[in-house]
């Protein structure tokens, strides 16, 4: 058989076993190939073929069809002490706080209103900061 004849039929079993796999649920392979007139042992010749083929592919050490296997480093650059543009150097507040947390650049002012759990977790970010 010639590569034209061989790509014709490998396109249209391809479209055979994509409309198998995409079946209404509840339906057989068996009962779909019999629906739709299709030889069983020439479904399951061409589906081990496919899957065969996908194998050599994902087992072939230059492939570039599989990216997710290469590891790649890249650099990131992290600007110095310079707060994001999200959030301001110093909010104001209606009350003067009772202690102020300064640490790598940052305050935090904490008034007597603040509840332990709130305390606390600052307490506890800031010391992963």
């Amino acid at each position: 058989m010639d590569q034209t004849t061989h790509n014709v039929r490998r396109a249209n079993w391809l479209t055979i076993i994509t409309q198998c796999q995409e079946r209404p649920e509840g339906i057989s392979v068996k009962q779909w190939l019999s629906d739709n007139g299709v030889k069983e042992k020439a479904y399951y010749y061409w589906l081990r073929k496919f899957r065969k083929e996908a194998y050599a592919q994902m087992q072939s050490p230059g492939s570039k069809e599989n990216p997710g296997n290469e590891i790649a480093f890249t650099e990131i650059l992290i600007p110095a002490k310079t707060a994001p543009s999200c959030i301001s150097p110093r909010v104001e507040s209606y009350e003067s706080p009772v202690a102020v947390i300064q640490y790598n650049g940052v305050s935090i002012g904490i008034s007597n209103e603040i509840s332990d759990s709130l305390l606390s977790r600052i307490l506890s970010e800031a010391s992963h900061a």
